[in-house]
């Protein structure tokens, strides 16, 4: 794993990124034209503690496992923010999803396309989901890594990804902003 060569900027991570936005640093497990690091979220050894001033992770904790990984993975962003460091998180919100699911009106298409969301795209090894979130267990999962200051938020107003889907005017992304304590 290298880092980019500005090290006097802050760093402001955007884990599971494709897109370049000025400012920001991509970490992605598969290569791209704007991933700036390749590498697993897994894995953030490769980066110094309280050297990273904002973390952005759309819907990539879903693909860790409830059990182990993503509480590991969300106390490495722990360790690598700076004190009052942010860690930005949307995920699939599967209370919503699932009454949408439920939902008389709901048509095949729309069920198989909410599926899809809930388990993955499965179109590579890196597309399958292996957890769900509700706001009570991001929250419990975020506390339990040391995080406070928990708040949903309805957009971070960063990046045009699926933190901002909706689906028949419903938010399906449960977007979340915690901050480091010092």
């Amino acid at each position: 794993m290298s880092k980019p060569s500005d090290a006097a900027a802050p760093l402001r991570l955007h884990i599971g990124g494709r897109t370049a936005k000025p400012g920001w640093t991509v970490l992605n497990a598969q290569d791209g034209p704007d991933v700036d690091i390749v590498g697993d979220l897994r894995d953030l050894s490769g980066f110094a503690d309280a050297s990273v001033v904002e973390i952005y992770a759309s819907h990539v904790l879903e693909h860790l496992d409830h059990r182990t990984e993503a509480v590991a993975a969300l106390r490495a962003f722990q360790r690598i923010l700076t004190p009052g460091g942010r860690a930005m998180i949307a995920v699939p919100d599967m209370g919503m999803i699932c009454r949408i699911m439920i939902d008389s009106r709901v048509d095949a298409n729309l069920r198989l396309h909410l599926m899809r969301i809930i388990y993955g795209g499965q179109v590579d090894a890196w597309d399958y989901h292996k957890s769900g979130f509700t706001e009570d267990v991001l929250a419990g999962y975020l506390s339990e890594a040391g995080f406070r200051d928990i708040h949903r938020v309805t957009s971070f107003g960063l990046f045009d990804d699926t933190s901002e889907l909706t689906i028949g005017g419903a938010p399906v992304s449960l977007n979340v902003v915690a901050t480091k304590t010092a």
